[in-house]
C-alpha cells in the first residue's frame, strides 16, 4: 500500500520538497522557473499577485517544453510594450498613477490570455482547474496590482501554486506551477470590483448587465467577499450545467422536431414525482415542458409514451403575455403555483402548473427563464435586428439561463425583483432598464463593422480601432451550441467581450446608474414597508391624521357657511367675490404651489442633518379577527351602495337623454341651451361669482328657507324620473375538455 501511495504521488512529494522561496523584489527582481535557469524578469511596478498574473499569461518559452503550453505566448516585457504602443499613452502612467496604470495593464494582459482560451484553445476550459485559479488569480491582483498594497506573508501557498497535471502531465496554463508562479495568500478574497472588471471579459461565466447580481449571489454568506471555493463551485456547476444542456437525450430532440438554430434550454417534468401539470380550461394533463430559445414545448403524457408536443410560440408578434397564476383542480383557484400563456394564436389561455410541497420557486424559476427568452425576442422585434445580430441576442439570453441554472442548483440560490441573473428579465424591471437595452442595442449595431471604441467622456480613442465581435454567440458555438450554419467567426474576433482595457464604456455607465437609481429604490421601499400598519381601523385612522389639514381647512369653511359667525363668514364672502370679479382666482393655486415649494426649501436648508421625526398617530381600540371581518363587510357594503347609487344616477340620466319622460326631457333641454347661452356670452369670472355666492348663502337666515324648498323640489322632482331598463346577459359556458 505505501509503495502505491509513493509511487501515486512521487511528483507531489518531489515538488514539496523542492520548493524554493520566492525571491525578494526589486528593481532587478529575476524569477527563475523549474529548471534553474532562463530567468523571467519581474515587472518593478506590480505586486507579486500581479507579476505572477502576468507571468502566467505571457508563459515565457523553455526548452524542455512544448509551445503548446504557452498562452500568449510573449514576454512580459513585450506585453508591456504593445500596451504602451497600442492602449497607453506615453504619459499615461505619470497622469494616472501607478495604481491605475498598474490594473490597466492588468486588465490587457487579462483579457488577451481570456481572449486567447476561449478562441483558440480547447472549449473545455471551465473543467481545467488551472484556468479557474488563474482567472480568480487575476481578479487577485487586479484587488492589489502594486507593491503599495500589502503582501502576501512569506511561505503561504496557493492553490494555484499546487502542482495539478492534467493528464498528460501538464496544463496549458501553467509551465512549472510549481516554481514558476508566485505565491499567492489563499485566504485573499475578492472584492466586486475586481470581480466586474475581469469576470466579463469571459463571456460564459458573467455578463456585464447581470455580474453586479452574480457577485451578489456568489458572496451572500460571505461578507460581499468572493473566496475561491465558491468561485471554483460556481465555475464547476456552470460546466456540468453546459455538457447536459448540449448532449440532451436523443428522443427529445427528435420528438421536438427542433428548427434551425433552436437549442434546449430547460426541460422539466421527466420525473414522476415532480410533474408539470397543463390546464386548459376545466381539464388537466401531465407532461412534460420543454424550453428553447424559440417556443415552450408541453409533450401530454400518454400510455407509457409522451404525444405530440405542442408549440407555444415566443418569437412572433402574437400578444404573448406570461404571468403568475392561480390553479387547481376543475379550474378552482387555489394555488399559486402556475404559469400563464396567452396569446392572439389561442382561444383560451393555458396555465402550466409546477406542484411541490413548500413554497412556489419551482413555479417562479420557470417564470422567470420563459420571460427572459420573450423578453429577448421582443427587444430583437423592437430593434428589428436581423441574422447574426438576432444570434447574438438570443445567444446571450441563453448564456443568462445557463448561468442561473448553475448558480440556482450549487447553491440554491432564488432571484428577487431587483437580483435576477437574466440581462433582459433585470433590464424590464430596472429604474432606468430602457437606457440599458437601448446602449445595447447601439452596441449591437457595430457588430462586425471597424469602429474605435468610445469612453465615457464620448472621446474616440484612436488606438482602439477594433471589429466588435458577436460575443454571446461564439461562446455558445465554441461551447456546442449550434444556433447556426458553421462561419468563420472567431478568425475575426478581435475585441472579445464588453470590456476594454482601462475604459469604462457605455453600457457599464449605464448598467451603474441603473443600480444606483434601484439603491435608491430599494432604501425608499425599505421605508414603505415599515409604515405598513395592519387593520382596516388603523389605516383609516393614519390615513385621517395625514389628510387633518385638509379635513380642518373644509371644516372651517363648512363653518363660515353655515353662518354661525356672521361677521366671519361676511367678511370672507365680501373678500372672495372682490377676488373673484378682480380675476385673482387664477393665481389662487399657483400661490399655494409656490407657498409649498418655498416652505420645502426652508426646511431643506435648515433642517438637513435633524432626522424626520415620526408622525405620531393615536391607535385605535384592538379587534380580533371577526370584528375585523365585520369592519370590512361593513365597508365593502358601503362601497356597493355607492355604486348602486351611481349607477342610478347615470341610468336616470340615459332615461332623460332618450325621452323616457317628454315633460322632464324638456325641461332639461330648455336648461341646456340657457347654460350653453349664458357659457357663450357671459365671462367666466361673473360664473364662478353666481355659483360661489348661490353656494355660500345657501344657509344664510335670510335664504335658508328658500333654499331648503328648492332643494326639497329638485329631489321630488328628481325621484319622478324612472331609471332606463337594464338586462344581465349570462355568458354560456362553452369550454369543453381538452386532452
Amino acid at each position: 500500500m505505501w509503495e502505491n501511495f509513493l509511487k501515486n504521488h512521487q511528483s507531489s512529494l518531489k515538488s514539496l520538497f523542492q520548493r524554493k522561496r520566492s525571491p525578494q523584489l526589486g528593481d532587478d527582481a529575476m524569477l527563475l522557473d523549474s529548471a534553474g535557469n532562463s530567468p523571467i524578469a519581474f515587472i518593478p511596478l506590480l505586486s507579486p499577485p500581479a507579476n505572477s498574473v502576468v507571468a502566467r499569461c505571457s508563459n515565457h518559452p523553455h526548452p524542455s517544453t512544448s509551445t503548446i503550453n504557452r498562452i500568449l505566448g510573449v514576454p512580459s516585457e513585450e506585453l508591456q510594450r504593445r500596451f504602451d504602443a497600442e492602449l497607453a499613452a506615453p504619459d499615461s502612467r505619470s497622469k494616472q498613477g501607478d495604481t491605475t496604470y498598474a490594473r490597466n495593464f492588468l486588465e490587457f494582459c487579462s483579457y488577451q490570455t481570456i481572449l486567447e482560451v476561449t478562441t483558440r484553445r480547447p472549449p473545455d476550459y471551465l473543467g481545467d482547474k488551472d484556468f479557474r485559479r488563474l482567472t480568480y488569480d487575476m481578479m487577485l491582483a487586479w484587488d492589489s496590482p502594486t507593491l503599495d498594497f500589502p503582501s502576501p506573508p512569506k511561505g503561504t501557498a496557493s492553490p494555484s501554486c499546487k502542482q495539478d497535471d492534467d493528464e498528460d502531465g501538464w496544463s496549458i496554463f501553467y509551465t512549472s506551477s510549481t516554481n514558476m508562479a508566485v505565491q499567492v495568500d489563499e485566504t485573499k478574497t475578492v472584492g466586486r470590483e475586481a470581480f466586474v472588471r475581469i469576470a466579463p471579459a469571459c463571456a460564459v461565466i458573467a455578463d456585464i448587465i447581470t455580474v453586479h447580481n452574480l457577485f451578489d449571489a456568489l458572496t451572500s454568506s460571505s461578507g460581499d467577499q468572493l473566496h475561491f471555493l465558491i468561485y471554483d463551485k460556481y465555475l464547476r456547476s456552470l460546466d456540468k450545467i453546459i455538457r447536459a444542456s448540449k448532449n440532451p437525450p436523443g428522443p427529445l430532440i427528435s420528438s421536438l422536431q427542433l428548427a434551425e438554430g433552436e437549442i434546449i434550454l430547460e426541460v422539466d417534468g421527466t420525473v414522476p414525482t415532480q410533474p408539470v401539470l397543463q390546464h386548459i380550461g376545466i381539464s388537466a394533463w401531465p407532461g412534460r415542458l420543454t424550453l428553447t430559445n424559440h417556443a415552450i414545448y408541453f409533450e401530454s403524457l400518454g400510455v407509457g409514451l409522451y404525444d405530440k408536443a405542442t408549440r407555444y410560440d415566443l418569437v412572433a408578434d402574437l400578444k404573448q403575455v406570461i404571468r403568475p397564476e392561480l390553479t387547481g383542480p376543475l379550474g378552482a383557484r387555489l394555488f399559486d403555483k402556475a404559469v400563464m400563456y396567452k396569446s392572439t394564436a389561442l382561444e383560451e389561455p393555458v396555465f402550466f402548473e409546477f406542484p411541490e410541497f413548500k413554497g412556489n420557486s419551482r413555479r417562479d424559476y420557470w417564470l422567470d427563464v420563459c420571460l427572459e427568452i420573450l423578453h429577448a425576442n421582443r427587444f430583437i422585434r423592437k430593434y428589428n435586428l436581423k441574422e447574426t445580430k438576432q444570434l447574438e441576442v438570443l445567444a446571450r439570453a441563453s448564456l443568462g439561463i445557463l448561468r442561473y441554472r448553475a448558480v440556482r442548483e450549487a447553491f440554491r440560490y432564488f432571484s428577487s425583483h431587483y437580483k435576477t441573473l437574466l440581462a433582459f428579465r433585470l433590464a424590464e424591471s430596472l429604474p432606468g432598464g430602457d437606457r440599458i437595452l437601448e446602449t445595447l442595442a447601439r452596441r449591437l449595431a457595430l457588430l462586425g463593422s471597424t469602429a474605435p471604441l468610445n469612453d465615457v467622456s464620448g472621446s474616440q480613442q484612436s488606438k482602439q480601432q477594433s471589429t466588435l465581435s458577436a460575443v454571446a454567440l461564439v461562446t455558445l458555438s465554441r461551447l456546442g451550441f449550434a444556433l447556426q450554419k458553421e462561419e468563420n467567426l472567431v478568425g475575426e474576433v478581435i475585441t472579445f467581450g464588453d470590456l476594454c482595457a482601462g475604459e469604462i464604456n457605455l453600457l457599464e455607465v449605464a448598467v451603474k446608474q441603473s443600480i444606483s437609481d434601484t439603491g435608491r429604490a430599494e432604501a425608499a421601499q425599505e421605508t414603505v414597508n415599515k409604515v405598513k400598519v395592519e387593520g382596516i381601523d388603523t389605516n383609516v385612522a393614519v390615513m385621517k391624521e395625514l389628510l387633518f389639514p385638509f379635513i380642518e381647512i373644509c371644516s372651517r369653511l363648512q363653518r363660515l357657511a353655515s353662518w354661525e359667525e356672521r361677521t366671519k363668514s361676511t367678511l370672507f364672502m365680501a373678500v372672495s367675490c372682490y377676488s373673484i370679479l378682480r380675476g385673482w382666482t387664477g393665481y389662487i393655486l399657483p400661490s399655494i404651489f409656490v407657498w409649498c415649494a418655498c416652505m420645502m426649501l426652508i426646511r431643506g436648508r435648515f433642517n438637513k442633518e435633524k432626522p424626520l421625526e415620526a408622525f405620531k398617530v393615536t391607535a385605535p381600540p384592538n379587534k380580533n379577527a371577526v370584528e375585523q371581518l365585520l369592519t370590512l363587510q361593513e365597508g365593502i357594503a358601503q362601497v356597493e351602495a355607492f355604486i348602486q347609487t351611481g349607477n342610478v344616477i347615470l341610468l336616470k340620466i340615459r332615461a332623460l337623454l332618450f325621452a323616457v319622460l317628454p315633460q322632464a326631457t324638456e325641461r332639461v333641454a330648455l336648461m341646456l341651451v340657457l347654460m350653453a347661452g349664458v357659457i357663450a356670452f357671459v365671462p367666466w369670472r361673473y360664473i364662478i361669482l353666481v355659483f360661489f355666492v348661490e353656494a355660500f348663502t345657501r344657509k344664510m337666515p335670510r335664504r335658508k328657507e328658500s333654499s331648503e324648498r328648492w332643494v326639497r323640489r329638485f329631489r321630488e322632482w328628481w325621484v319622478r324620473i324612472p331609471a332606463a331598463p337594464v338586462q344581465l346577459i349570462k355568458l354560456e359556458d362553452n369550454k369543453k375538455k381538452k386532452k
